[in-house]
């Protein structure tokens, strides 16, 4: 389905936690639907599907939770006759989010929610897209790949022209489209909750992730290894950044150049578990304040998925 202006977008997850070992999803009751489904809802205006599948999901049920691997997309048409296309991703709730959450409280969405056994979760389902996205995740279970990490490589915002600036290309500022750019992509960004932000010392680099910095009260690492003008002298150390991350499986963001991307998600890709195989052309090829996350599997270092988004509007 081509995705027109009338097509209702929408997001959400399929929710899991592991009790005793064994994976358990959640399901939700809408009463007025009078239905069975996985959590999601619509895309606000000026919000990105990652930033919306949070939102909603703590909405409707009460968890906060950080996005996990995409799972794909349902999509179909409304009773009304307008498409509908609804984005997917995992999404763990923690321990921590589960306890502070508490006892779920029926709202205007859900009536009520329910932890089901993986097994069973399937024949619960009341659409058979939803068991579709389920299929998915429980394959990914079945890999061993449910839980992951996320690796963002994200390109500088729009910046000055050289032909413009009189400085240093280090120095060179951000234009005010590349601040509003960096704004709009902060909580997308958020939504993989990133404990790290690493920059190259260009100033464009570390202005892009100021708004990033701010939303997740993360500071950000400046090293000269991601930098420009360090990759074109061939003084780079790629290979070093990407392998510390990979050693401390944690959500991360690099914040670097156009020359530099290719190799970043190079060095992602040969360094984890099935990356060799894939085309990361597009993935790597990045407008300004683009970026792109690569799920690496927890257990077993496999690159799991590759997703690219931008900013809004």
């Amino acid at each position: 389905m081509t995705v027109a202006s009338t097509t209702v977008v929408a997001a959400g997850a399929v929710c899991f936690r592991y009790v005793g070992g064994a994976v358990r999803v959640l399901l939700i009751h809408r009463d007025h639907h009078g239905d069975v489904s996985l959590p999601k809802g619509k895309v606000d205006p000026g919000e990105s599907t990652p930033q919306t599948a949070v939102r909603e999901i703590h909405e409707e049920t009460g968890y906060r939770v950080s996005l996990g691997a995409p799972l794909g997309t349902a999509e179909y048409v409304m009773p009304g006759g307008r498409d509908k296309v609804v984005h997917y991703w995992a999404a763990e709730v923690t321990d921590e989010s589960f306890a502070a959450a508490g006892t779920f409280v029926a709202n205007s969405e859900v009536a009520a929610i329910r932890w089901v056994p993986l097994a069973e979760a399937r024949a619960a389902l009341t659409y058979e897209r939803d068991a579709e996205v389920l299929d998915r995740f429980a394959d990914r279970v079945e890999r061993g790949a449910a839980r992951t990490f996320a690796l963002v490589a994200l390109r500088h915002a729009k910046t000055t022209s050289p032909a413009e600036w009189s400085g240093s290309d280090a120095t060179r500022p951000l234009l005010p489209q590349g601040r509003r750019q960096a704004k709009t992509i902060a909580p997308a960004i958020a939504a993989w909750a990133p404990q790290r932000l690493i920059s190259s010392t260009a100033a464009r680099c570390l202005a892009t992730l100021e708004p990033l910095s701010a939303l997740t009260h993360v500071g950000v690492k400046q090293t000269d290894s991601l930098s420009q003008d360090a990759f074109e002298r061939h003084d780079d150390d790629v290979v070093g950044v990407v392998a510390k991350r990979l050693k401390k499986r944690v959500p991360a963001v690099f914040c670097t150049h156009a020359p530099v991307l290719p190799e970043l998600l190079r060095q992602i890709a040969t360094s984890t578990k099935g990356g060799e195989r894939l085309d990361l052309r597009r993935a790597s090829s990045l407008s300004p304040a683009e970026f792109t996350v690569l799920h690496v599997s927890v257990e077993g270092g496999a690159l799991v998925a590759v997703e690219t988004h931008g900013p809004v509007g």
